[in-house]
């Protein structure tokens, strides 16, 4: 693959590349905001949805025995995770799961905990459906984020916590958690009876010498309690397909999580994204293997430029993701002022670090799924920015 070719996607409808208008931001900013890789999929994926797109038939779709494989076998290849079709609900996205499990297994008024700064949408749905939001805020210790497992328990028994939505690997800061912080966390889960509904959709992006551990699959007494969610569709650039696998091994569970889809009519069967999901996990290892050396090049660059021109800026290095979270709280900003200094003056648009709780005030978020070119224009961009305000 050829992840240094530049793919112009501006006048598409891209979110990120034509969305400037819509969410009010300079025209002239460089988007390096949303989850969204600038790269083109696997070139099976493209051949298996050219051949569908010709076909000139866009009806019904059901997920083939060797759609099922294909999940499968990648789990098992790549996770060392055994799994069985009967597991396995296919869903329209992620984000659309975590509202069905809420609406499956808690009521209004029902405590659902998180662990801030995170991906905005788990606290969001938690609002919108009425769910009493606890935070067990992440803590940060020598530019590295862990867990408070003292506050974890007590957040827990004070506010009678049904459910845990769990970020694995973490987004925005990062974090592969180990074997020892994952048991510790569903252990004490289990012992309160809370359900865990484990986010791993970002499981395939992970740096030398990390690992990756399926929470479900560290403890066979996990099955029934922990549901988990994952999707082809960060890994392989697939967003817009709107398709994704949850995974459960407690059939009881899996039955209530279902009803929530067919009382809404919403069934999964995206045509295109099955096809796609398919090709992609039969043929995606060597891309995701070139990937991430190239994005660990990225990685490793932006650490240096800023090390070398700009210390006060520094980035949380990550473990796993394609999003970078940065720190700029060493230019003494508030986070309006930072905001229009990146929009304004640098010329970039990038995820606030507020948006993730306050526990992300002075932070950023750079997506750096992207050419180096990209990347390159957007540190200078930055840099310039930085010393004509005297900043650097």
């Amino acid at each position: 693959m050829n992840f240094n070719k530049i793919n112009d996607r501006k006048n598409t409808h891209s979110i990120k590349w034509d969305g400037h208008e819509r969410m009010n931001i300079p025209k002239d900013c460089l988007p390096m905001w949303v989850a969204d890789m600038d790269f083109q999929t696997v070139p099976e994926v493209v051949e298996a949805l050219t051949q569908l797109a010709q076909s000139g038939i866009y009806g019904y779709s059901f997920e083939s025995d060797d759609y099922y494989q294909s999940v499968i076998g990648w789990m098992q290849r790549r996770h060392r995770w055994t799994i069985q079709k009967e597991n396995i609900s296919t869903t329209p996205g992620v984000v659309s799961a975590i509202h069905a499990c809420l609406m499956a297994y808690t009521q209004e008024g029902d405590a659902v905990m998180i662990q801030k700064p995170v991906y905005h949408p788990f606290a969001n749905a938690i609002n919108k459906l009425k769910r009493k939001l606890v935070n067990n805020s992440l803590i940060i210790e020598n530019d590295r984020y862990g867990i408070n497992f003292m506050d974890f328990e007590k957040q827990i028994i004070e506010n009678n916590v049904k459910m845990f939505i769990l970020c694995s690997p973490h987004n925005p800061v990062g974090r592969v958690w180990t074997k020892q912080e994952l048991t510790l966390m569903a252990d004490i889960c289990i012992k309160h009876n809370v359900l865990i509904v484990s986010d791993e959709i970002h499981m395939d992006f992970i740096y030398k010498p990390h690992q990756h551990h399926v929470l479900v699959n560290l403890n066979e007494d996990y099955g029934s309690h922990v549901i988990t969610l994952t999707a082809p569709s960060k890994t392989f650039n697939l967003a817009g397909l709107k398709l994704s696998n949850t995974v459960f091994m407690n059939m009881k569970l899996k039955k209530q999580f279902d009803s929530v889809y067919d009382d809404l009519s919403v069934h999964a069967g995206h045509t295109f994204g099955l096809v796609a999901t398919q090709a992609a996990y039969d043929h995606g290892d060597d891309y995701v293997d070139q990937m991430m050396d190239y994005l660990s090049e990225n990685l490793k660059m932006m650490d240096r430029f800023f090390k070398e021109h700009c210390p006060q800026v520094k980035i949380v290095y990550p473990e796993g993701l394609y999003l970078v979270w940065v720190d700029f709280r060493g230019l003494g900003l508030k986070d309006r002022e930072l905001k229009e200094f990146l929009l304004l003056k640098a010329k970039l648009w990038l995820n606030d670090g507020i948006i993730f709780g306050k526990e992300g005030s002075g932070f950023q978020r750079i997506n750096i799924a992207t050419p180096r070119e990209n990347i390159e224009k957007a540190l200078n961009q930055l840099l310039s920015a930085l010393k004509e305000e005297n900043l650097c």
